[in-house]
């Protein structure tokens, strides 16, 4: 096949995770919950909206929860393009553990928390999804928008647990398998689409967040706002 052709096969994409909010450096379960960015997020969001703004990005995708439509504004206004939200590119709904911090969950439900932490695939917490069916809805929703958008250039602003399985989805890793790959709030991951599925470019680039970000006083982003509704459908 010509390189011409192939090239016109191929989605270049730049995933990122949404900028900080209070309830991440917290350590607590966000989930579906609809926080927003905090000090330190918003800082982190001009900073990679600079960052990606020579890549010739030609759309911008979201998640709807306003962590990331937020930090995916930021990249859009910078370089002169809507944002495009899909409910796909959620987080990972866990159900009853929204909303408490990582020690909380495995206080109160020591069993369950076990098995979240050892990437169980069909473990799931009461009333939230299992690993592997958010697996398969978050790659489905970023297979379908890479494969619309072939021969072009797209971002991603998206949540930790979505590009967890996009790298597991690029790199043939098992769910169960233990991770050893960084997920940063604003870290900027690349990878290839084609109809084949996604392979590997570049991962966890944080050298646009180098240098002093904003102290935090923790008074934004400490609660859920109503932005959206807390879980889809």
């Amino acid at each position: 096949m010509p390189s011409d052709s192939q090239d016109a096969q191929v989605t270049r994409v730049v995933a990122i995770r949404h900028g900080e909010t209070v309830w991440n450096a917290e350590m607590r379960m966000q989930g579906q919950l609809d926080t927003v960015l905090s000090g330190r997020g918003r800082w982190q969001a001009r900073r990679v909206a600079e960052a990606l703004a020579g890549e010739g990005i030609e759309a911008v995708f979201a998640s709807d929860l306003a962590r990331a439509f937020d930090t995916a504004q930021a990249i859009a206004d910078r370089i002169g393009l809507d944002v495009e939200t899909d409910q796909g590119l959620r987080e990972r709904s866990f159900g009853v553990f929204e909303g408490y911090t990582y020690a909380e969950i495995g206080a109160r439900w020591p069993a369950e928390a076990a098995r979240w932490r050892r990437h169980e695939p069909d473990f799931g917490p009461d009333e939230g999804e299992t690993f592997r069916d958010f697996s398969v809805r978050a790659v489905a929703a970023a297979t379908r928008i890479a494969a619309s958008h072939a021969g072009r250039s797209i971002a991603f602003v998206t949540h930790g647990g979505v590009l967890d399985c996009l790298y597991r989805a690029a790199s043939n890793v098992p769910l169960d398998a233990p991770r050893s790959w960084q997920l940063g709030n604003a870290a900027i991951n690349r990878l290839l689409y084609t109809p084949r599925g996604f392979t590997l470019v570049g991962w966890s680039d944080t050298a646009h967040l180098e240098g002093e970000a904003p102290l935090d006083d923790g008074s934004e982003g400490s609660a859920a706002t109503t932005a959206t509704s807390a879980r889809p459908g």
